[in-house]
């Protein structure tokens, strides 16, 4: 029978049990011109509107959202989708599927990282010739690589918040048993988390996952991370984009300290005498500030009862951000979450009177969110997302009843913040729908406009 053209769908990998790489098969039969192969979770008709027959660095402007791009092995290129941006790359058929694989794998983890869209091969020109597969991931709303955080000098402080959370990203990937191979700033993206960042995996390629990684596997993927960053750091630093007085090398051993640190709060087992047993309670507090909750542990006396040892024996992020949802049902970021929790305390505690905290939650989220989030002019929803935006009036309000020695009314502060602050950001939500030669040139050369989102392979 004679093959048909046209787009094939297939669903995606079903063998998530699988650890490590997909085995590599034998080269597949040529594909008949015009025939698509996607491999995708769900149907999109819209990815048959994309001129697939040219090659990825070539495609017409219409297609492509004018986002910048950093340096990256591969082409890569944003283009629109049915309303949303979303991320192609060129590579080969086996990488696009070993990284599609551990992208759904670590999504089902609950692990921060872009969300994979289809693989894309059977490509061909209307001549004939083969066209590389690629990868579609969808962009990261209000997500920034590190480059672009800054319009001008990126300052020591910030590098540092940029780095903790590079660790705690690495630190969350092992736990779960993911080698990532090529740790660095610029496969991560970074979305701002109540004035902290959080850090959200992009490039898998390189990454296999285990049952659990060997210290040798954890420390190797702690060195990649420390000689990238060292790399990336002195790239900023030729380009004048960092403080002069910064060490790139000095500062990316942060990482070391930092990574270690969470490692040994989460993992480590804790020994103390019987009468210290509050110390149980505040190792588990201290885990929740971290953002992680500790769904069992264990604990063992000594022989003679006089110690007792405790190990977590399982933990999982996002403390602040399930208790944040199942009270209000707002999703933000854990230290988004954490902030507004905060509030939300103060608030059910100056109520005067003894209110359901579920009841609380829920007259805050009518009182406070709604009418901050319901105050931001139009033209300028973009700036931020809404939870940052309501943890930084929040904050303004503090600031300004200090100054100024008063409570603040809350319209009061929202407008000041508005016309003082807001204005002036840069938008992080935002996509130039249409450009100009002169503004894809720009892009190409690696220029930063003011578009601040873009994804770095």
């Amino acid at each position: 029978m004679t093959e048909q053209p046209g787009a094939k769908w297939n669903h995606e990998p079903t063998d998530f049990e699988q650890m490590g790489k997909l085995p590599r098969k034998s080269a597949p039969p040529a594909q008949v011109m015009g025939s698509l192969n996607i491999t995708a979770a769900s149907a999109d008709p819209g990815l048959l509107d994309l001129p697939w027959h040219i090659q990825l660095e070539d495609w017409p402007a219409a297609n492509l959202a004018a986002l910048p791009r950093g340096i990256s092995r591969h082409v890569v290129r944003f283009a629109h989708l049915d309303g949303s941006v979303i991320a192609i790359k060129e590579t080969s058929e086996h990488v696009a599927k070993h990284e599609y694989h551990m992208l759904r794998k670590l999504a089902r983890l609950d692990v921060p990282c872009v969300e994979p869209v289809a693989v894309i091969s059977g490509r061909s020109t209307p001549t004939g010739a083969p066209l590389d597969p690629v990868l579609v991931t969808r962009h990261l709303k209000f997500s920034m690589p590190y480059r672009a955080l800054f319009s001008q000098k990126l300052r020591r402080d910030t590098l540092t918040r940029l780095i903790d959370a590079q660790a705690l990203l690495l630190v969350r990937l092992h736990l779960v048993g993911f080698y990532w191979g090529d740790v660095s700033l610029s496969n991560t993206l970074f979305r701002r988390d109540a004035g902290a960042f959080a850090a959200y995996l992009v490039d898998a390629e390189t990454g296999e996952l285990y049952p659990d990684l060997s210290t040798g596997q954890r420390e190797y993927d702690l060195e990649i991370a420390r000689v990238n960053i060292a790399g990336e750091l002195m790239d900023l630093l030729e380009g004048g984009l960092i403080e002069e007085k910064v060490d790139p090398v000095a500062t990316s051993e942060l990482i070391m300290d930092s990574y270690r640190r969470l490692w040994a709060e989460l993992t480590e087992k804790e020994s103390f005498e019987l009468e210290d047993r509050w110390r149980v309670g505040a190792r588990i507090r201290r885990l929740n500030k971290l953002g992680f909750d500790v769904e069992e542990y264990a604990i063992k006396t000594t022989p003679d009862g006089s110690t007792i040892q405790l190990q977590p024996k399982v933990v999982d992020a996002g403390h602040h951000q399930r208790r944040l949802l199942r009270l209000t049902g707002l999703d933000a970021q854990e230290n988004q979450a954490r902030r507004l929790l905060n509030d939300m305390d103060s608030f059910r505690a100056d109520s005067g009177t003894p209110m359901d905290e579920e009841i609380s939650a829920h007259k805050w989220v009518s009182t406070i969110f709604e009418p901050i989030v319901r105050a931001i002019p139009r033209e300028l929803g973009g700036k931020l997302e809404p939870a940052e935006v309501v943890h930084e009036v929040l904050e303004h309000r503090w600031f300004k009843s200090q100054e100024e020695e008063r409570n603040v009314p809350l319209a009061e502060a929202v407008q000041s913040y508005v016309d003082n602050i807001l204005r002036y950001r840069r938008d992080e939500d935002a996509i130039m729908l249409s450009t100009d030669t002169e503004t894809l040139t720009m892009l190409e050369g690696g220029v930063l406009p003011n578009a601040d989102s873009y994804e770095d392979d």
